[in-house]
């Protein structure tokens, strides 16, 4: 066993809601090469997001990283907030 820190994953998206108590819906859009076609292909995938703090607005770039599980479908953090909505 190894006593060094854990490599987590860090994603960055949007905000696309904060309705709920401290949870944020993100979304990280990525670009996948299609399989047989070669083109690239706008590819959505959205996290639900542990915000303590409910710092988070729609439309906010957020930094993510994974966690312990909190919930059932909830194993991602706000790292930080990168850029407010405008």
């Amino acid at each position: 066993m190894s006593t060094g820190k854990i490599a987590r994953k860090t994603l960055t998206g949007t905000v696309v809601s904060a309705a709920m108590d401290k949870t944020a819906v993100v979304s990280i859009e990525s670009l996948k090469k299609h399989a047989r076609y070669g083109k690239y292909v706008k590819h959505n995938v959205k996290y639900k997001v542990h915000d303590e703090a409910n710092d988070c607005n729609v439309a906010d770039k957020v930094s993510i990283v994974e966690c312990r599980p909190i919930s059932k479908d909830k194993n991602w953090r706000v790292k930080e907030i990168l850029e407010r909505a405008k």
